[in-house]
């Protein structure tokens, strides 16, 4: 078994993986950078991944508290909210850290 894990480590992209999920994470880093509201196509193509797997994605972190949708007309868009914000920082930190 300790041989799996250390294949694992070896095939991460970086040390920041170790500890969390990348793509949650760098929508709220993604999200914090611009401290305004994004549109989820937008945000998807940032930390690359799919627009359908963004909203799964968001719609986690909305029920987390840590996002909110604001309605404009046919169009959603995303913000932190001072949760959000305050785990943005907190994960930003770290990714420094390990960096």
């Amino acid at each position: 078994m300790g041989g799996e894990v250390v294949f694992r480590l070896d095939k991460m992209k970086d040390n920041f993986d170790i500890f969390f999920r990348r793509k949650p994470a760098l929508m709220l880093i993604a999200l914090k950078k611009l401290s305004r509201a994004r549109y989820g196509s937008i945000l998807a193509k940032e930390v690359d991944c799919t627009y359908s797997h963004a909203v799964k994605i968001l719609q986690t972190l909305e029920k987390l508290s840590l996002v909110t949708f604001e309605k404009q007309g046919r169009i959603k868009l995303i913000k932190l909210t001072k949760k959000g914000i305050e785990v943005a920082d907190h994960i930003d930190g770290i990714k420094r850290l390990v960096a």
